[in-house]
């Protein structure tokens, strides 16, 4: 409390309350009664606050936080209600089967480990308990005779008056020495009596009678007989597997970041790190909800995810912190019993006999390291697989083909361009499959590209037929339009996995072009691309490519440039990190952008011999469906052409330009189920877009006397677009 100014004398009441008896003019102010009466004026709430503040003082404590600047009655009732933030009266492992049987798991888990360790000692606990509880009978008689002798302590106070030569002392001293010894002796005596009874008892009574007073006597004499430095039983270590979190711990570690908003704001105000909810058990784990001080964001914390577990003393995959709802400096951080890559992954749901997909719908793909599932969706998709070897890049990207496969309306086409058949198994139902990286497989999978641009440009078409009919509302594939038989709009799922072989060859920057057109026409046209690559640079894999792509799963990579070429610019800095899982080891966890929050998650592993049984139950749902594709020896590949080589083999006569309608004309008789149906503004397109690039300008023509302007290309732009490729492709 600081002075601030006199006080105002209206402000007390100066009638006397009490008169001298000399001078009765003096008064004097009662000072207990005028604070009582100054309580009451302030303890009404129609008094004038002029009237209640102290003008003798102020309070400079430090200023209370208000309450909202809006009335509560102003906000709407709706807002307000989802303002409401209620703690549930269950925990969260106790509220799903999940958090519970994970609880059981651990406990039930460390019991029995910490069993079997004793189990194994129980020799030699026994040979302990055998040497050392006659040590622990005759310690335990002498303390018991010493005790009934009330000896302790005052042998010697009688030996220091003896020394002093105080006899009265002395004797007063062993009269209350006598005094307690006497009830004492009584109470020894009673014992022995019922040691005597008890032993008689057992001896006629059952033997497992004795056998159990043994178990109990025995353990306690032989702790009695032991020396102080020489335990019965071992200590179970278990190292630092787990750290159960508290708040002093979490303190702790975040302080020991380096981060210097964090450390200034705890050296001001320690409650600067603040937990709106209790620590509690989340899972195979527990969970630390932490409101970190003002100006820091939890993407700082989750940037320093190394020095967080170092500050844990655990393994990296047992730390996962992560951004929590409300605010973005408020952080998650979870730890588990145990480190992820020793956790064992729950079997995948698609392997029931039972199971089926529907691509329109989520499925499950992963587990978060709590042992989640995570759902992901794949129509209205791209995605791209990053990794480098050993991360288990192939196998996510063949759960969802195989997903995909339980999905009887799904047509699947794909290349492998690695060679060594980690797809074959999905061959059967697979309307084209190219495996290997010679010049003949990249040649299919280019023409294959190609075919999906083509694929592309009918399917638009037929969509904007039944927009017309009004079974497109949107202007895209809907379920209902997939199930159509002979609609034409079934999910097209196309793959390629290392995808860098192709875009690395003769045929790369065609393809990388046609691939991104590919990639923004057929999201609504019911085209799935799925692209795998382990080299995520601008040549391996265009930008363009990746910019479009919507759905990222990076797994283990080497560095932030291939980090943030699979997950998106500044991935690194947010803390969104590939680049802390080590290959083989901790194969199929990445980082799952698209879906909601970014986390960290683990594909569900399926080794061949259970995706052969996926396979075998999509073929099922496919024969019932009568969707069955060929066998691969007479199966349907994409058709292949060349624009520019069909251009110039329709080419009429000598003509220098031809009309884009003539030229198209020409191309229907060649090729009518690829160029049936093109505009003349279609061809335009292709010729003067990506990757051709001719000029396409007005050809006059005079037509019964009067002069006719349309669009055409010129022969000669053509044969040298055409040369230029084949030279390229040829690579001199």
């Amino acid at each position: 409390m600081s002075t601030a100014a006199l006080p105002d004398p209206d402000d007390f009441d100066l009638t006397p309350t009490k008169s001298d008896p000399d001078d009765t003019t003096a008064a004097v102010l009662d000072f207990v009664l005028e604070r009582r009466r100054r309580a009451e004026r302030a303890a009404d709430p129609d008094a004038d606050p002029d009237e209640i503040e102290d003008a003798e003082s102020f309070d400079d404590a430090p200023p209370v936080e208000g309450g909202p600047v809006d009335m509560a009655d102003d906000i709407p009732a709706e807002i307000r209600d989802r303002r409401q933030d209620r703690r549930p009266i269950l925990a969260d492992w106790a509220r799903s089967w999940r958090g519970l049987r994970a609880m059981v798991k651990h406990q039930t888990k460390d019991a029995g480990y910490v069993v079997a360790y004793h189990g194994v000692r129980s020799p030699k606990y026994a040979g302990k308990l055998a040497l050392w509880a006659p040590v622990g009978a005759v310690r335990g008689i002498g303390r018991a005779l010493h005790w009934a002798m009330a000896e302790e302590g005052n042998w010697d106070l009688r030996q220091a008056a003896a020394q002093r030569g105080e006899a009265d002392v002395w004797l007063k001293l062993d009269a209350r020495r006598q005094r307690q010894s006497v009830w004492r002796w009584w109470v020894l005596a009673f014992a022995l009596l019922a040691a005597i009874a008890a032993t008689v008892v057992l001896a006629l009574g059952p033997a497992w009678w004795t056998y159990g007073a043994l178990a109990l006597v025995v353990p306690l004499l032989a702790t009695v007989g032991r020396p102080a430095d020489r335990p019965i039983t071992d200590r179970v270590s278990e190292g630092n597997r787990y750290r159960k979190l508290t708040a002093e711990l979490v303190r702790r570690a975040l302080t020991s970041l380096q981060l210097a908003a964090i450390n200034s704001a705890v050296a001001k105000d320690p409650k600067a790190i603040a937990f709106p909810y209790d620590i509690h058990r989340d899972g195979p784990g527990h969970i630390a909800i932490v409101d970190l001080p003002y100006g820091v964001e939890a993407s700082e914390v989750i940037a320093r995810r190394g020095k967080l577990a170092s500050a844990l003393r655990l393994p990296l995959d047992q730390v996962w912190p992560e951004p929590a709802p409300g605010h973005t400096g408020r952080l998650a951080l979870w730890v588990g019993y145990e480190p992820a890559s020793q956790m064992k992954q729950p079997p995948w749901p698609l392997l029931s006999d039972s199971a089926k997909v529907d691509l329109f719908k989520p499925f499950a793909f992963a587990t978060t390291p709590r042992l989640d599932n995570v759902t992901v969706e794949m129509m209205f998709r791209n995605w791209i697989f990053g990794g480098q070897p050993g991360s288990g890049k192939t196998f996510a990207l063949r759960d969802l083909l195989l997903a995909a496969g339980l999905d009887a309306r799904a047509e699947i086409r794909g290349y492998e361009l690695k060679g060594v058949g980690d797809f074959a198994v999905l061959e059967p139902i697979m309307a084209e499959y190219g495996n290997g990286f010679d010049d003949e497989t990249l040649a299919r999978c280019f023409a294959f590209i190609e075919w999906l641009y083509e694929e592309a440009r009918r399917r638009s078409k037929r969509i904007e037929h039944y927009a017309k009919l009004g079974k497109a509302p949107e202007n895209k594939v809907t379920p209902e339009l997939a199930s159509l038989k002979d609609s034409g709009l079934h999910p097209l799922v196309a793959w390629f996995d290392e995808l860098q072989e192709l875009m690395t060859s003769k045929y790369g920057k065609e393809a990388g072009e046609i691939l991104e057109k590919v990639i923004k026409l057929g999201r609504a046209l019911g085209i799935i691309i799925l692209i795998g690559t382990q080299i995520p640079d601008k040549d391996s894999l265009p930008t363009g490519i990746t910019r479009n792509v919507n759905s990222r799963f990076c797994l283990s990579v080497a560095d932030q440039t291939a980090n943030d070429m699979i997950l998106g610019t500044s991935a690194y800095k947010l803390g969104y990190r590939a680049t802390v899982f080590e290959p083989v080891k901790e194969a199929g966890w990445g980082v799952l952008r698209g879906f909601g929050k970014v986390q960290s998650v683990r594909s569900y592993y399926v080794d061949t011999t259970a995706a052969a049984k996926i396979v075998a139950r999509a073929i099922a749902l496919r024969t019932a469906a009568g969707n069955v594709p060929t066998f691969p020896e007479d199966r349907e590949v994409a058709p292949q052409h060349d624009l520019l080589a069909d251009l110039l083999q329709i080419w009429p006569g000598d003509e220098a330009s031809v009309w884009n309608e003539t030229l198209i004309e020409h191309l229907a008789e060649l090729r009518p189920e690829i160029y049936g149906g093109w505009k003349p503004a279609q061809l335009t397109a292709m010729l003067s877009g990506k990757p051709y690039g001719i000029k396409v300008a007005q050809i006059s023509r005079r037509i019964d006397g009067k002069v006719v302007n349309r669009r055409g290309p010129a022969h000669a732009d053509i044969l040298t677009k055409a040369t230029e490729r084949k030279r390229n492709q040829s690579g001199n």
